[in-house]
């Protein structure tokens, strides 16, 4: 992987320049990296965790990992168990991005890299953040909806968690696009906290009251299953062809969302790189060990490293919309359910 990196003072003068290699192993050698995964109820985050130990090994880390199952509390508690059990790096995927604040402090104050997956603290110090650009996953949304609805109608959008920067930046980007581009849509707007069973209850209630509804963005894909069994329930999971087909676009590009997509029971999602996810997240937090320092500026895998505040950078790595024809959508430009180069159509 060719990214750009200065080697510190620091590592200079400890004699690491060659390489700007060090830091802690464990007694068989491998570096020992704490890693927490966020959840391991959503398909996406289940192949997050496939991942990582296979991009581990190659790193030679010995990992120490635990689940965080979604809340801070847990994760704050799991990241003084990785401490006490000397890791040299962490990462973290932390769903509450406020909330962590303290926790990073803590980090930084003993000296230990944090690298974020997904997700972008408010605040705090972390070597590098790796995920996609969000806003562009509201944006590619709302340009294959408007232009599939001609400009009009209603749309819900089932969004995350608004705790996360994750849910602001596919909300706010889908509302000013819609607002901008589409202004004959009217857009609801239902908070679901990521969780399956409110977005089913929210959409149902959606419906009822506005039965002319033709679209839905679902932020993650934790909301498939209800979605699609409550309009196969009103009898509106029927083809693209039939007037009463409600559009469905997602974000994830998880194996079922492309199969789904094949069989015409939704329309799109936007591909985030579950694998590209763990790979990175690792190979940052082991040049943050050996003392790298990442500088701006476009990498060789098809992703542009962003200043995002003073002493943050952000790895924003490539997340296609992914349709059943390959078509464009505006500026917006996808790429066929069935290349090869998607996460989701891997065997591995």
């Amino acid at each position: 992987m060719k990214i750009r990196y200065l080697c510190s003072a620091v590592v200079v003068a400890a004699g690491l320049l060659a390489g700007c290699s060090g830091g802690g192993t464990n007694a068989s050698g491998g570096t020992v990296v704490g890693v927490d995964y966020p959840r391991s109820d959503t398909d996406f985050w289940n192949a997050y965790i496939k991942y990582v130990p296979q991009f581990a090994g190659q790193d030679g880390f010995e990992l120490k990992t635990t689940n965080s199952q979604n809340d801070v509390a847990t994760l704050t508690a799991n990241v003084q168990t990785m401490i006490s059990q000397g890791v040299k790096g962490v990462v973290m995927a932390p769903q509450d991005t406020a909330a962590i604040i303290p926790t990073l402090q803590q980090l930084a104050g003993k000296k230990i890299p944090v690298v974020s997956v997904d997700t972008r603290p408010d605040q705090g110090e972390v070597y590098m953040v790796v995920r996609a650009d969000n806003r562009a996953y509201g944006e590619k949304a709302c340009r294959f909806l408007g232009t599939k609805l001609g400009g009009a109608g209603k749309v819900v959008m089932l969004q995350g968690d608004l705790a996360s920067i994750n849910g602001r930046d596919r909300t706010e980007a889908f509302n000013d696009c819609m607002k901008q581009n589409f202004p004959g849509i009217t857009v609801f707007g239902e908070a679901t906290n990521w969780d399956a069973n409110t977005a089913a209850q929210k959409l149902q209630t959606r419906l009822t009251a506005n039965p002319d509804i033709k679209g839905v963005y679902m932020q993650s894909s934790f909301a498939l299953a209800g979605t699609l069994q409550l309009l196969k329930q009103r009898g509106l999971l029927v083809p693209a062809t039939d007037p009463k087909h409600v559009f469905i676009v997602s974000n994830d590009g998880i194996p079922e969302e492309l199969a789904k997509i094949r069989a015409g029971e939704m329309d799109a999602t936007v591909s985030q790189p579950a694998d590209l996810f763990a790979k990175y997240a690792l190979q940052y937090v082991k040049d943050a060990i050996a003392g790298k320092k990442p500088v701006p500026g476009k990498t060789d895998h098809d992703s542009t490293i962003v200043a995002v505040r003073d002493g943050l950078m952000e790895d924003q790595l490539a997340a296609p919309l992914v349709t059943a024809d390959g078509a464009t959508f505006g500026p917006v430009a996808s790429v066929k359910v069935d290349d090869k180069s998607l996460w989701g159509n891997s065997k591995s």
